[in-house]
């Protein structure tokens, strides 16, 4: 209507006295500029990013045929945190992270932790007893609901959603998983269990209150009593599958699962899981996922024992960065916390310091190339030169999806999400970086050091979230989807 008006306004500006074309300029802009009242659309920043993101977003001129993902799988039983430990008896306390729980105390007091924070978290529960009867509870719990659940089986979910990408998935696939996967989704009998493995997804809306307790940000907290991807039992049969199944992608994770094992079997495990990437097909890139974790030493030997190396590519969020830094030795490793939203310069420090330590030099041996960053409110990918293209369309398309799976909506809708992120930041705080000035018009930015190159997008965040389990996972997977490695 209002283009309408504006038509016979200017139709009657030639019959009738002419208005000047300064005038007619300036209603031409607020009309094309300004939306419909409550209604965000192309002339919001928010529509504005997301119609430039759909310019960018092209796919990659070599595209994967078959994903091969492994190695944990489960069925994600997912419920309000608060109701569920209500219905446990339980009431807000002093907030204690615990890297291990051993009780349901244990589990209000890192649930409180976490939800203080706003952040999420997974934990493993040692008392196998015990969490059958919570698990129990959760399941029956009015308005819970079953999911696929696993990095591995998730990111699987995400590349069987193209129908013309075959996908194998290995895991411990009880009938419950088998049965909530999606039929493009290819299962090895080996893979094939009785029982299903239970994680719970305790979440938690932004702003809703527990008493006195707050939470900041929605998010999730999971814990589970999960031996068989605690002991990566199907590393195995997943590297034999690939022999016959003969991938071009490789997409690995479940690492972080070994932490509620003793450290002789973690260590034991790790040397085999050296092993087993070792008999991947060379030239076959792998990527492994990263998951929330809390035994520094455990993670200090993915670093250094040779696991690094031997993977192509990263999926981790800032506490997994921030916690890889502090494992490690790393930059800004002094920093309990991020306090707020993630510095970007910091951040952008220590992607730089991974892929010069543990990636590809002209001196080291190593494959690591790419390492994919997404944290709520923007991603950065960082790539070695020369060995990856079409980085713009893929952190744009990991950026995307966030918006659209945490709205659970087909497109971003403009109405319900909001620009978060800093409008403007340094790309680097350990050396003179540039200052940057976000544009919404020309959403991904760009900047290089020494032979690497950072793609950086805001995030599009969901207002009121559907559902912000997988989250990650489907960022790293879509981000791959649209990634091209060249062959070397």
């Amino acid at each position: 209507s209002a283009y309408a008006g504006f038509l016979a306004l200017a139709v009657g500006c030639v019959f009738l006295e002419p208005l000047p074309s300064s005038a007619l300029r300036s209603l031409w802009s607020s009309l094309r500029m300004r939306p419909a009242p409550g209604l965000p659309g192309p002339a919001s920043p928010e529509g504005r990013l997301a119609a430039a993101w759909d310019a960018l977003i092209v796919r990659p001129a070599r595209r994967w045929r078959r994903v091969a993902v492994g190695v944990n799988a489960c069925v994600d039983v997912v419920l309000s945190g608060v109701k569920l430990l209500q219905a446990l008896g339980l009431s807000p306390g002093n907030g204690k992270d615990h890297a291990i729980l051993h009780s349901r105390n244990d589990l209000e007091e890192a649930f409180v932790h976490f939800m203080e924070k706003g952040a999420a978290a997974e934990r493993f529960f040692s008392d196998k007893e015990a969490f059958h009867d919570i698990a129990r509870i959760a399941s029956e719990f009015p308005g819970a609901q079953h999911y696929v659940g696993g990095n591995a089986a998730l990111m699987g979910q995400k590349f069987a959603a193209s129908s013309d990408l075959k996908v194998l998935l290995c895991g411990p696939v009880g009938p419950k998983l088998h049965e909530l996967l999606d039929d493009n989704v290819f299962v090895p009998p080996e893979s094939l269990q009785k029982e299903d493995e239970f994680h719970l997804i305790l979440e938690y809306q932004t702003g809703e209150e527990w008493d006195q307790l707050k939470a900041p940000h929605a998010n999730r907290f999971i814990f589970s009593h999960d031996l068989s991807n605690g002991a990566m039992n199907m590393l195995e049969v997943f590297v034999s599958s690939l022999e016959e199944f003969q991938p071009d992608l490789v997409v690995l994770s479940g690492l972080h699962m070994m932490e509620g094992q003793s450290k002789e079997l973690q260590k034991k495990r790790l040397l085999e899981v050296v092993t087993s990437i070792s008999d991947i097909p060379t030239g076959v890139p792998i990527h492994l996922e990263l998951a929330s974790m809390t035994n520094r030493e455990l993670m200090s030997s993915i670093v250094h024992q040779q696991v690094f190396p031997a993977v192509t590519s990263l999926g981790l969020n800032e506490q997994e960065l921030l916690f890889l830094s502090q494992s490690a030795s790393g930059p800004h490793s002094s920093l309990s916390s991020w306090s707020g939203v993630p510095d970007v310069g910091m951040v952008s420090d220590i992607l730089f310091w991974i892929l010069k330590e543990h990636g590809r030099t002209q001196s080291r041996a190593s494959d690591l190339t790419r390492i994919h960053f997404h944290t709520l409110v923007y991603h950065i990918l960082a790539t070695v030169d020369g060995h990856w293209d079409n980085q713009l369309a893929a952190v744009a398309a990991g950026a995307r999806v966030a918006g659209t799976q945490a709205c659970a909506t087909e497109t971003i809708d403009a109405s319900r999400v909001s620009l978060q992120a800093p409008r403007e930041f340094t790309t680097s705080h350990s050396e003179a970086g540039s200052r940057i000035i976000l544009d919404p018009n020309e959403p991904v930015v760009e900047w290089h050091r020494e032979g690497i190159s950072f793609h950086f997008t805001p995030v599009l965040v969901c207002k009121d979230p559907v559902r912000t389990v997988g989250l990650g996972d489907a960022i790293s997977a879509e981000g791959l989807f649209y990634s091209e490695a060249y062959p070397h």
